[in-house]
C-alpha cells in the first residue's frame, strides 16, 4: 500500500519537505538565540550604564576587557583636537538622517581619547568642539567594527568622513596613542549647545524574536501537517481505484439485481 512513496517524485516531495522544515526549524532556533543575546545586552547595559560615575583611569585599567566595561559611565579631562575632527556619516536619530561628531580628546598621559560629541541632523553645520581644558562624562563603548558586506573606509589615507567609529584604523592618523575605547558624550564642562545632540540610548526590549521563532514552528509543523494530508489523500485515491478495479463488471451487477 505505500509503495508509491518510494516513487522518484515521492521521494523528492519527501527531500524537500524534510529540507523546509529543517530550514525552519534552524531559523525559530537562530531567533531563539538572539533573544537570548538580547537579553544578556540588555543586562549588561541595565547593570553597567547604573554604575556610579568614575575616572576613566579607575575604570580603564591596562588589560581590562572592553565587553565588561562597555557602557560604564567615566570622567576625564582634556582637550579636544578639532583638526583632527571626524565625521560619522550615515547616522540616524528619531527618525532624521544626519551624522555623528567625533573630536580626539588630548588627556594630560599623552594619549588620545575619541569622543562621540553626538549628533548633527541634516546638513546642519557642525558646531565646534569647546576650546581649552573641558570634563566631559560619557560611556565607554567598544571600537566598531565592520559587519558583514558592509563597505569598509579606505586604509593608508587621512580621514575625515569615515562609516564607523573603528579604533585600530584610526589610530596610525591620530599620531598619538589611542585609548582602546571611546567615549559617547553624556554632559560636558564648559557645555556644549543645543548641537550635537546625545547620541539615542538603545532600546532595551527583547525585541520581536520569541514571536519570530513560534511563527516558524508554526509554520514547519504546518509544512509537515501538508505532508501528511498528501500522503493520506493519495492513499484514499489509490485505495478508491482499486476497489473499482476488483468490482463486479456492469452487466453482471445488473444481472445480480434482477
Amino acid at each position: 500500500m505505500y509503495r508509491f512513496l518510494l516513487k522518484p517524485k515521492w521521494i523528492l516531495f519527501h527531500l524537500l519537505v524534510l529540507a523546509l522544515v529543517l530550514t525552519m526549524v534552524n531559523l525559530a532556533f537562530w531567533q531563539i538565540r538572539r533573544l537570548h543575546q538580547r537579553e544578556s545586552f540588555n543586562n549588561t547595559v541595565r547593570t553597567n550604564a547604573s554604575r556610579p560615575v568614575a575616572p576613566i583611569e579607575d575604570v580603564l585599567t591596562p588589560g581590562t576587557e572592553p565587553g565588561a566595561v562597555e557602557w560604564r559611565r567615566v570622567t576625564v579631562a582634556g582637550t579636544y583636537l578639532p583638526a583632527r575632527e571626524l565625521i560619522v556619516e550615515n547616522r540616524s536619530q528619531d527618525g532624521e538622517a544626519g551624522r555623528n561628531v567625533v573630536d580626539p580628546l588630548q588627556l594630560s598621559n599623552g594619549s588620545v581619547l575619541l569622543v562621540n560629541r553626538g549628533f548633527v541632523p541634516g546638513t546642519d553645520p557642525v558646531p565646534a568642539a569647546p576650546a581649552g581644558q573641558v570634563t566631559v562624562i560619557g560611556q565607554l563603548r567598544q571600537s566598531e567594527v565592520r559587519g558583514l558586506g558592509q563597505p569598509s573606509d579606505a586604509s593608508g589615507v587621512i580621514l575625515t568622513q569615515i562609516r564607523r567609529i573603528d579604533i585600530p584604523k584610526l589610530t596610525p592618523q591620530l599620531g598619538a596613542p589611542v585609548e582602546p575605547m571611546y567615549l559617547q558624550l553624556l554632559t560636558s564642562t564648559p557645555p556644549e549647545g543645543q548641537y550635537p545632540a546625545n547620541v539615542a540610548q538603545p532600546v532595551l526590549d527583547e525585541g520581536p524574536h520569541l514571536s519570530y521563532a513560534i511563527q516558524w514552528f508554526i509554520f514547519s509543523a504546518a509544512v509537515i501537517v501538508g505532508w501528511v494530508l498528501a500522503v493520506r489523500r493519495s492513499l484514499a485515491t489509490r485505495s478508491g481505484t482499486k476497489r473499482k478495479r476488483r468490482g463486479p463488471p456492469p452487466i453482471a451487477d445488473e444481472l445480480a439485481k434482477v
